[in-house]
């Protein structure tokens, strides 16, 4: 999965994908790269980030989705949102995924998307992003981000959404302390345990900083390191800024795991 921010906030990559035509200059880079979805967002949800209305998280997504689907029709397209109103106009524009760091909190999402036939991402969340960090403190990270994902993921079911295409997400970075990030990332197979795709989202973030002193430009390797748990999981999605590097990464890794199995 490649991130396209169109966004001028993003911590990454805020700004560089903020008008129309680099937005979309950008999926196509991300397609050429390997990336097999494309992430399409419109709110950031870095540590300390203000809200976006739903109006201008359209104003921001719903014609760069458009114009993917144009351009590449048999792309998969997510939206990143936690909003209903902007999912179903997404949705409708030609995404088909929604790919929500709520995990399907605001009433009526899970039952749009099981409507409308799509997919969705639920991950784990402390708060808001615009307070996340202040409370990173668990008894047991994994075991209580995996009951959350659990009863999310029994919720979407409920509403209708078929398993497969109910996929979780650990959360890196969002509410979590450094150990607690690491502890996740080790806990990936448990995760895919449960029964459901997988989805992890570690790139450029700040623990890999924090960790090595890397500043957010220069993550790469940090971040190629941290998709290891992914190697051969089934079901697993990496969202990446860099798909091409995180091919490249996965392709040998893989092969050189299944050598040596």
């Amino acid at each position: 999965m490649g991130i396209l921010n169109c966004t001028p906030d993003s911590f990454s990559d805020g700004g560089r994908n903020y008008v129309f035509n680099d937005a979309v200059r950008h999926a196509g880079d991300l397609i050429e790269g390997g990336a097999m979805i494309v992430d399409v967002g419109g709110e950031s949800t870095r540590p300390g980030a203000a809200p976006v209305d739903a109006t201008e998280e359209k104003r921001r997504v719903i014609p760069v989705i458009t114009e993917i689907r144009r351009r590449w029709p048999e792309s998969v397209i997510s939206v990143d949102t936690s909003k209903v109103e902007v999912a179903a106009e997404a949705l409708e524009a030609g995404a088909d995924l929604v790919n929500d760091v709520t995990a399907g909190s605001e009433t009526g999402m899970l039952e749009l998307v099981a409507e409308c036939g799509a997919g969705i991402v639920l991950m784990h969340i402390r708060g808001a992003p615009r307070t996340m960090q202040e409370d990173t403190a668990y008894t047991n990270v994994v075991a209580e981000v995996h009951q959350y994902l659990r009863q999310r993921a029994r919720a979407a079911v409920e509403a209708g959404i078929p398993p497969h295409r109910v996929w979780l997400d650990p959360g890196i970075g969002f509410g979590k302390d450094d150990a607690g990030n690491l502890a996740l990332l080790a806990s990936l197979p448990d995760l895919g345990a449960i029964g459901h795709p997988v989805l992890i989202g570690p790139s450029n973030k700040s623990f890999i900083g924090r960790l090595t002193g890397a500043p957010v430009d220069v993550r790469l390797p940090g971040t190629l390191a941290a998709l290891i748990p992914a190697i051969n999981l089934p079901q697993t999605v990496v969202r990446v800024h860099d798909p091409t590097a995180a091919v490249q990464f996965l392709e040998i890794a893989t092969r050189i795991v299944g050598n040596t199995a």
